[in-house]
């Protein structure tokens, strides 16, 4: 798994490091976030493999968003999130490997 709080200015730019990452196949699921403005956004991806093992972007998303104050959802490859409370972000990057690693 690949985590971090990065510097964009929108979301677009967090789907592009998610395309990259995708194209690249650098590991089974990628968390990032951003604060872009007063805002908090996150983006998760999952890989083939890891969506064959069961993990699923959506589920994902939906249990690190209340790290900032959002909500989120989306596919199993590709889900985001968006939510008011930037200083967040890292408790969700941490909530993220605790799920990960309860599924294990």
């Amino acid at each position: 798994m690949i985590t971090g709080v990065v510097q964009v200015s929108s979301m677009d730019q967090l789907r592009q490091l998610a395309d990259t990452w995708r194209q690249k196949n650098l590991s089974d699921v990628l968390v990032l976030g951003a604060q872009v403005g007063e805002k908090a956004n996150l983006i998760v991806a999952a890989s083939d493999g890891a969506m064959k093992a069961g993990i699923k972007a959506g589920d994902l998303i939906k249990a690190i968003s209340p790290k900032i104050n959002g909500g989120g959802g989306g596919r199993p490859n590709l889900a985001q999130a968006g939510g008011k409370n930037p200083a967040g972000l890292n408790d969700a990057m941490s909530e993220a490997a605790k799920w990960l690693s309860n599924l294990a």
